[in-house]
């Protein structure tokens, strides 16, 4: 059996008072993607820092966190020359160019500057930069910064490639991009660590994820199987009951579970024509009806109303 690239058993990471980390236990396999979903405060951040020694976890006896065989506190450097790591933050030099951005980088591994220069070309062709080589960063786009964080985590050619959030904030166009260059490095054997708060894009990259609440594992698997072990296959969402007040407190067909939130219904149920049969009943209120995905299961999961820490 081959050895996991992640091996995580009683994780845990406390700041003062706040325990940001609860006891986790996981493992990460090669080749394959590994996701971290949670609500803002869930402790993902936190977690990733750990794997490349940003933050250190909490000591027990029975604590042990290895990267490929490595104890992150222990031998930070042989991690980091097998890692690349793309950050929240778009943590660029605003005052050089996109090719110096990853020339300067590439120094920080010893890469000597004709093999530095390569592989800088390589990668800007690959993620669509190539035009923009000699572009000041303050004048790239938010899609392009977040392309050229990608592709300088990518210049040592990481068999580990953590991604923290790294489509947030942009257009669809460029969301899909990402993806489509995300699935190729896997194809080509990089591992990879995501943590997103977009549950498509968990759904579409991830082939196994566990999601977080408060710092602990409450479900894991992959999203197809928590989708179809933890929701109802349909819902019949009604996005204002105040236009069908008679219905608000009707008694439920059997076999349908309301989920209500405000003024917004959603009616979840294994049988379509249950639902559908419930939806003509609303002639006024706006409502449709759709399969369930991993959002629902998120939101079953973790609640629907922010706490303290969002």
């Amino acid at each position: 059996m081959q050895t996991p690239v992640i091996e995580a058993s009683d994780v845990s990471k406390t700041f003062g008072s706040l325990q940001a980390v609860k006891s986790l236990s996981f493992h990460v396999n090669a080749d394959e993607c590994f996701g971290f979903l949670g609500p803002n405060g869930a402790g993902k951040t936190t977690l990733l820092k750990m794997f490349y020694a940003r933050t250190a976890r909490d000591h027990s006896p029975q604590s042990r966190l290895r990267l490929f065989g490595y104890d992150p506190e222990e031998d930070e450097l042989s991690i980091k020359y097998m890692s690349g790591v793309a950050p929240q933050e778009d943590n660029l030099d605003d005052e050089l160019n996109v090719i110096q951005n990853l020339l300067l980088y590439a120094r920080f591994y010893g890469m000597p500057s004709a093999q530095a220069r390569r592989r800088a070309d390589e990668l800007l062709k690959f993620l669509e930069l190539s035009e923009k080589r000699k572009e000041l960063i303050r004048h790239l786009s938010g899609g392009m910064k977040r392309r050229l964080v990608i592709a300088r985590a990518l210049l040592n050619e990481p068999k580990l490639l953590i991604l923290d959030e790294p489509t947030t904030g942009l257009d669809p166009q460029v969301r899909h991009l990402i993806w489509d260059k995300l699935r190729q490095l896997k194809k080509q054997g990089t591992t990879m660590l995501l943590t997103t708060h977009y549950m498509e894009e968990a759904f579409q990259l991830c082939d196994r994820l566990i999601i977080m609440h408060r710092g602990e594992n409450i479900m894991e698997g992959s999203p197809r199987q928590l989708v179809a072990e933890n929701i109802e296959p349909y819902v019949l969402e009604v996005t204002d009951l105040q236009a069908n007040p008679e219905l608000r407190h009707q008694p439920l067909p059997a076999g349908v579970r309301l989920d209500l939130s405000g003024l917004t219904a959603r009616y979840y149920a294994a049988s379509f024509e249950a639902l559908k049969s419930l939806g003509d009943q609303f002639t006024r209120a706006p409502h449709f009806l759709r399969q369930t995905n991993l959002e629902d299961v998120f939101l079953k999961a973790t609640g629907r109303m922010l706490d303290e820490r969002q």
